[in-house]
Formats: structure tokens, C-alpha cells, sequence
């Protein structure tokens, strides 16, 4: 089948999904999607608590941790309908209850989960962003962590999963620059051992780096009660190119 038609067909299947949630454009720009802060009585229809991975893609860490975790709600994010439908089917096939896909860009994240509804975010394998007009697009910007705040509860963690060390040691600095608490951190976690079997899951992506001996990073910090983040220099974005 040509990937054209593949993809059609994803997102047709993708309309039959109970698991995958699709809000229009206008319903999350600049307002309050209608799941917003209802998730668990309306989607889940249970008070588990959820956990999000943002840049989900082919929703394969999302469907894993939800294989693991059966007693928390588990929602992948992305706007790659056609990658979506992978985990969506997956979800389906295997009539997991605990497993939302939700497609949207994460600019509107903050438009579809309410005040403390989220328990964890996890950010695995995203876009570094490595030219120097892009760094503000990194899911662990400033930026990024304000609409976090907005719904992410007390204590809540982010964990951020990468093969990139710039985007590792980013997302450190700008942790440690906001004093946010840093619970874990580790620059090679198979080579050192650090990996355990939450991290040890991976995906399509993360086994192609593996062969390619590309270490594989991870960080885990907290927010706490912040909600407002400054920016930081860090100096090897000075390095990157415009």
C-alpha cells in the first residue's frame, strides 16, 4: 500500500478509537478543551492517577508503562496522528483501559488538563531543538515548564529520557537554575548500570541509537510550587547555529 493511503487509512481507524481523543483547533486555542480537569471521571472513569508522555509517537512507551502500571492512567501526546494510531491499536487490541492517546500540539497542553490533574510527565526521545532559534521550542524550556506548572500537582516529577546530551545537560541547567529539585540524573544510564526496568523500556527509536553506541540520558526533577521559571545561559547553545 502506497504511504499516502497507509496514512488515510491510519487516520480513519484512528476515528474509531474510543482511546484517542482529537480536539479541533478551536477547541483548545486560547480555551478550556472540554475534558479539561475531568479526565478521570469522564475518560477514565476512576481517580487513578495520570501520567502523561509528551511526543509520544508511536505511543510504545506509553502502552509499556501502562502494561506495568495498571493501577495509574497513562495519556500519550502528540500531534503525528499516523504515528498515534500504532499505540492507539495496541491499546484497542489489547482492551487496556488504564491507556488515552491525546492528539494536539503540546503549545495547548495546558488547555486540556486542569490544576493538579496530572501526577507525572514523561518526555522521551523529543526534538533537541539544536539551532539557536529553536531553543525555546524545547519541551523542557522555560516556557514549557510554566504550562506544566499549570497542571501538574504538587511533588508531581518530570522525567526527561533523551539520547541527546545537550538537551540533557539543558534541561539540568535550567533545573538547577530555578533551584528545582533534581531527583535523579545519570548521563549513560545502561553503561553505568543505572537503568532499571521502568527505564529499560524502549522503543523503536531508542534501539536504533543503542546500535549506533549512542548513551542514552535521563533526568528526573520536580516543579514543587513554582510557577514562574527564568531563563538561563547556558553557554554550548552559543556554539549552535542560527
Amino acid at each position: 500500500m502506497a504511504r499516502g493511503k497507509d496514512k488515510l487509512r491510519r487516520f480513519a481507524e484512528n476515528l474509531t478509537f474510543s482511546c484517542m481523543v482529537q480536539p479541533v483547533f478551536e477547541e483548545v486555542f486560547r480555551t478550556d478543551y472540554k475534558l479539561k480537569g475531568e479526565w478521570r471521571n469522564q475518560f477514565f472513569h476512576n481517580s487513578n492517577p495520570i501520567v502523561l508522555e509528551l511526543g509520544c509517537g508511536r505511543g510504545e512507551y506509553t502502552v509499556a508503562l501502562a502494561e506495568r502500571y495498571p493501577d495509574k492512567n497513562f495519556i500519550g501526546v502528540d500531534i503525528k496522528g499516523a504515528r498515534m494510531w500504532r499505540g492507539a491499536k495496541t491499546a484497542t487490541e489489547q482492551q487496556m483501559g488504564n491507556v488515552g492517546f491525546l492528539r494536539t500540539r503540546i503549545e495547548f497542553i495546558d488547555s486540556c488538563f486542569g490544576p493538579g490533574e496530572v501526577d507525572e510527565i514523561w518526555i522521551t526521545f523529543p526534538d533537541p531543538q539544536l539551532r539557536k532559534s529553536r531553543v525555546k521550542k524545547r519541551l523542557t524550556a522555560p516556557d514549557f515548564l510554566e504550562r506544566y506548572a499549570r497542571f501538574l500537582r504538587p511533588g508531581g516529577t518530570i522525567h526527561l529520557k533523551s539520547d541527546c546530551r545537550h538537551l540533557h545537560d539543558y534541561t539540568r541547567a535550567v533545573a538547577e537554575g530555578n533551584q528545582l529539585p533534581i531527583e535523579a540524573a545519570n548521563t549513560d544510564i545502561y553503561g553505568t548500570g543505572f537503568a532499571d526496568e521502568l527505564l529499560s523500556i524502549k522503543t523503536t527509536y531508542e534501539k536504533r541509537f543503542l546500535a549506533q553506541g549512542v548513551p542514552i540520558t535521563y533526568l528526573r526533577f520536580r516543579l514543587d510550587d513554582r510557577n514562574t521559571f527564568d531563563p538561563i545561559e547556558f553557554a554550548p547553545d552559543e556554539q549552535l547555529l542560527g
